[in-house]
């Protein structure tokens, strides 16, 4: 089924894109919750009305967007964590303690944009990126530091 998004949904595309999903989710999902509607003639008219307010809030969001990562970018957060035998930790750091540190910091990210693959599990400095944006992804330092 094809709909128009009336928002940016990261799997499908940016706001006013058409894309092609399965019935059960645009009707159980996407449309009820006021993220799509169904393409119709009627419906490609409207959203070609509001095209221009929809680039310029498109603008308004990438601006935005590449303010928070001129932010974050160079920021270091130091984690400290208990430490076993060959510097592992007990445990690991997690993208919950690395939102943590940055919210500290007076920053707040949500969890699911900080791009951390594995868990850290070892005392170190590691570059974490962090997705503000579609394809605005700064890099911060997080040093793993034993505990005192």
């Amino acid at each position: 089924m094809k709909v128009i998004l009336k928002e940016t949904i990261e799997s499908l595309g940016i706001i006013g894109s058409e894309a092609d999903v399965k019935a059960g989710y645009a009707r159980n999902y996407l449309i009820p919750q006021g993220k799509a509607v169904q393409a119709t003639k009627e419906n490609r008219k409207k959203m070609e009305q509001e095209r221009a307010k929809i680039e310029l809030q498109l603008a308004k969001e990438r601006k935005l967007a590449e303010e928070m990562a001129a932010r974050l970018e160079g920021i270091t957060v130091q984690i400290p964590a208990k430490v076993a035998d060959e510097d592992r930790l007990y445990g690991s750091v997690a993208v919950r303690d690395i939102a943590e540190a940055l919210e500290q910091k007076g920053i707040e990210v949500e969890k699911r944009s900080i791009l951390l693959a594995d868990p850290i599990k070892t005392l170190g400095t590691y570059q974490v990126p962090v997705r503000v944006y579609r394809d605005v992804e700064p890099e911060i330092t997080v040093e793993v530091v034993p505990e005192s």
